[in-house]
């Protein structure tokens, strides 16, 4: 029987009703498993069942891209498929992961299998037998990690760029109420450092709703604290999209010096390029080859929101923001594409007029 299931971690709970008592195994504790401790994996690879394998903790905190709460545990003990939910033992005897993805080319193991750490298991197991379901905080922003390009641009330190900085506040939310803003880079949380883009979602979402969570905040060069108190976190809406429409004539099209063509946002561009309905600013509709706004991955149909957290509304304020910016050096861009807000940010050297850039 089903209790309940966290697809954002890929786990269920079943209870299984016998006639005879069942052996069940312990939960370790997965923060204390270090690269190189010994594990066993059991499982049903192929559908041969009773399997074990051995090998050792590879790496902690594997961020796969499955979901935004990624932390697995790697290891190299033989993973294949029908091992998912086979339990990943330390020398204890204990259960210190879940086997849940391989890393393969070939669908086989090539030594690089993943595990859900038993201390996440815990917590949602919990969550599903208590209620059916798991709740977890939310502060309602969209944040992005922080390349050397960028935090140039932000006057922070590029050889060791820490934080998260935020891209997109969600209206009347939690971050909104607290004051945060696009731009902001969450330094900490409740005293814990934010060292990477995954730390924050993986700490607000442990938090219940309701709880005060207090952030350090880079802004303008100045850091300051902010309050906020976490909500539960809303069921994901589907947006509805819509068809493309009919090419627009790019009316009010200007180039810029670094490789793109931008147009004011009309009813076709809009239709076009699905742009949101409450999105403003330059839409890009041609990127040059070669060119650094090609070097950085823009795209048509990209929407300049701001240049150097400026905000610009069409693309000749785009196009004098982005010239003044660029006389400086370094250009941090706020993107929307496809409804998502993202910084970019590039440097700008020894090429009056044109520039160089280099990748995020």
């Amino acid at each position: 029987k089903l209790v309940g299931k966290d697809e954002r971690v890929d786990l269920a709970l079943l209870k299984v009703d016998t006639d005879h008592p069942l052996k069940a195994v312990q939960f370790g504790d997965s923060d204390s498993a270090r690269v190189g401790d010994w594990v066993l994996a059991i499982g049903n690879p192929f559908g041969l069942g009773g399997s074990v394998t051995a090998g050792i903790v590879s790496a902690r905190g594997r961020d796969i891209r499955q979901g935004p709460y990624d932390d697995f545990i790697q290891t190299d003990a033989a993973i294949n498929r029908g091992n998912s939910g086979g339990p990943l033992f330390n020398m204890d005897g204990q259960v210190i992961g879940i086997n849940t993805a391989i890393y393969s080319p070939s669908g086989g193991s090539v030594g690089i299998g993943f595990a859900v750490p038993s201390n996440t298991a815990k917590s949602v197991v919990a969550q599903l037998r208590e209620s059916g379901h798991v709740t977890r905080g939310w502060l309602g922003v969209a944040i992005q990690g922080i390349m050397p390009t960028i935090a140039k641009s932000l006057g922070m330190n590029p050889d060791e760029p820490t934080g998260a900085l935020v891209a997109t506040v969600t209206p009347n939310s939690p971050a909104a109420k607290a004051g945060l803003k696009p731009g902001d880079v969450i330094l900490t949380a409740n005293g814990q450092p934010v060292k990477t883009v995954h730390d924050l979602p993986r700490l607000v979402a442990a938090m219940p709703p309701g709880q005060k969570l207090d952030l350090q905040v880079r802004r303008g060069g100045k850091e300051m604290t902010l309050s906020a108190s976490t909500a539960e976190m809303p069921q994901q809406e589907q947006q509805a999209s819509a068809n493309p429409g009919t090419p627009s004539d790019e009316k009010g099209a200007s180039t810029t010096s670094l490789g793109l063509q931008l147009s004011s946002i009309d009813q076709n561009l809009r239709r076009e390029y699905r742009i949101p309905k409450e999105v403003e600013g330059a839409v890009v509709t041609k990127v040059e080859n070669d060119s650094p706004a090609a070097s950085l991955g823009i795209e048509p149909g990209d929407v300049i929101m701001s240049v150097d957290q400026k905000p610009v509304k069409n693309p000749e304020e785009a196009a004098a923001e982005l010239k003044q910016a660029a006389a400086q050096g370094n250009i941090l861009l706020l993107l929307n594409r496809h409804g998502t807000n993202q910084f970019v940010g590039m440097s700008v050297q020894n090429q009056p007029g044109t520039g160089s850039s280099r990748p995020d």
